[in-house]
């Protein structure tokens, strides 16, 4: 098993750049650095061979003491976001703890990656919104009862209700991966990844950026304006003007008129 390199980062926003084609493409931008090797974890001492990476500062008030000790030990200030990547034991030697991790030795433009993160917090939310049901009928004799869920027992046998019944609760909030985004551009100096595609969570929110697991090597490409514009092949969904124009008979010839 090939274990896939990876950095942390901040979600900043949405942008926009301009390709060589002249087309304009949207992009998000993540602030991917500079991430400081925490410490190395190795297959003697622990079994696995990993990094573990920090990513921004954060005040001593707000460190735990183990946490400390740790940065104390490295000569570090404490970081706010830390989270372990695995790697292979042989790579181990092309980190050095206390020093950053270069964008450009991790990734390569328009290459897929993977992005992980925690989605928006929707708060405690309906079945209709949170499972998607149809509610029900808004007729005569129904009061107070459009949006509930409806009944949720099942009789004497077996008495209870059953794990995981869809029912109104807390929504969001959750660890979430999107695969095979396109990495656009690398800035090194300003440390920023231009990401085409959705990423989980909100503004300003913590993701780590993996190289794809399912499009390893693979290279990415712009679709261009042309084929985002290609004509769709369902009739239902034809332009005005394919739609608008008669239907010729077969042979070109016109049908004779009755007398």
């Amino acid at each position: 098993m090939a274990f896939r390199t990876g950095i942390l980062g901040q979600k900043l926003g949405m942008t926009q750049i301009f390709t060589a084609t002249g087309d304009r493409a949207p992009v998000t931008a993540i602030q991917a650095g500079p991430c400081v090797v925490v410490d190395k974890l190795t297959p003697d001492k622990h079994g696995y061979a990993a990094v573990k990476l920090g990513f921004g500062e954060k005040p001593l008030r707000n460190t735990k003491k183990p946490e400390l000790g740790l940065f104390k030990k490295t000569g570090l200030a404490p970081q706010r976001f830390v989270r372990e990547v695995r790697v292979e034991a042989a790579d181990l030697d092309k980190y050095e703890v206390g020093k950053p991790v270069a964008l450009d030795a991790v990734f390569k433009p328009m290459t897929f990656i993977d992005v992980t993160g925690r989605t928006k917090g929707k708060g405690y939310q309906g079945v209709m919104k949170r499972h998607h049901m149809p509610g029900f009928r808004a007729t005569h004799g129904t009061h107070e009862f459009f949006r509930h869920g409806g009944s949720i027992g099942c009789r004497l046998t077996p008495g209870r209700v059953h794990r995981g019944k869809r029912m109104s609760g807390h929504m969001g909030d959750v660890k979430a991966t999107v695969q095979n985004l396109v990495l656009v551009e690398i800035d090194n100096e300003n440390n920023l990844l231009l990401v085409q595609g959705s990423i989980p969570g909100a503004k300003n929110g913590y993701v780590i950026v993996r190289n794809a697991k399912k499009k390893a090597g693979v290279q990415a490409k712009f679709r261009s304006y042309a084929e985002q514009q290609e004509k769709s092949k369902n009739p239902m969904k034809a332009s005005k003007a394919g739609a608008g124009a008669a239907k010729k008979p077969a042979g070109g010839a016109k049908p004779a008129a009755k007398k």
